[in-house]
């Protein structure tokens, strides 16, 4: 049995993933139990291959805990207090925001929930190694024009290398400016594409080339190779698909890493579209919204 946790106010779409994959599930607050061997996409975190405990009191609970690893962290669903003073005595789980890019928690993060009263289910291998899968950092609250920069910061420090120093790199639907500002604080060559202005402070930045111009109406062959073309454009998924093959087929862009916003319920059928390109990964990211990231590399002509 596997077990995730949906995203805060994004049930329904677990929910509805789980009926579009034809997968049976039991629902649990936030929490979807179910046997398929499937990692959902709209998944906070995902506790893999769970156990079932029978325990007899608040301390073999603990004791059983600890026999399967070091570190857990809970989400209680019923018989809270019970759980709580259960989690109280396996050991502390830091949980202090992190800088950007730090390096990954070395150990393994496990999930647990007191499912009744006597009943733990509980796996050691999970999807994240922070708790309950919550990707918190210290924020930089006085440059960056909107929080939307805490994507790219999660997706550096959980998913990917960083582009190279000096490449030059797309931020299509730019404004109001967080993905440029990080793409640009990271030393690469920016060139920023949006009708709409940038905030004032990033557009002042000496590696940004700013082009007050639709993404969708932007020539490739105006901007010649770049290593990476990002987006956090705020459109239709269709469209956005349709503008990444676009710029696909001109074989100049390497590294694709863009937002995926669903204007009601996810499109499933969109989001296989993506994940039929070659190489593509997906994921919900923490600071993800009611949209999921997606991304791909591949090699230049």
């Amino acid at each position: 049995m596997n077990v995730a946790l949906a995203p805060y106010t994004l049930e329904l779409e677990l929910e509805r993933e789980l009926r579009y994959r034809n997968i049976a599930f039991e629902q649990r607050d936030r929490l979807f139990f179910f046997d398929a061997d499937y990692r959902p996409l709209f998944a906070q975190v995902i506790w893999i291959n769970c156990q079932r405990l029978t325990i007899t009191s608040i301390n073999d609970g603990v004791k059983q805990l600890r026999a399967l690893g070091k570190n857990w962290s809970l989400f209680s669903i019923e018989h809270h207090r019970r759980a709580q003073l259960i989690q109280e005595g396996l050991p502390k789980i830091p949980d202090a925001p992190m800088p950007f890019l730090a390096a990954s928690p070395k150990h393994a993060m496990g999930g647990w929930t007191l499912y009744d009263s006597n009943t733990i289910i509980c796996s050691p291998e999970t999807t994240s190694r922070y708790p309950l899968g919550k990707v918190e950092f210290i924020e930089n609250k006085t440059t960056p024009p909107s929080r939307a920069y805490l994507k790219l910061w999660e997706f550096f420090t959980l998913y990917s290398e960083l582009p190279a120093k000096g490449s030059h790199v797309l931020d299509m639907g730019a404004c109001p400016g967080g993905w440029s500002w990080v793409l640009a604080s990271l030393g690469l060559r920016v060139t920023a594409v949006d009708k709409a202005p940038l905030d004032n402070t990033i557009a002042r930045m000496s590696n940004i080339t700013f082009l007050q111009e639709s993404a969708f109406a932007l020539d490739p062959a105006r901007v010649g190779k770049v290593d990476s073309f990002f987006s956090d454009i705020i459109c239709y998924p269709e469209r956005l698909l349709t503008l990444v093959k676009t710029w696909m087929a001109q074989g100049q862009v390497k590294n694709f890493v863009c937002t995926i916003k669903f204007q009601g319920e996810a499109d499933f059928a969109v989001i296989d579209a993506f994940l039929a390109i070659p190489g593509s990964q997906m994921v919900h990211l923490y600071h993800n919204k009611h949209e999921v990231t997606w991304w791909v590399t591949q090699p230049c002509d």
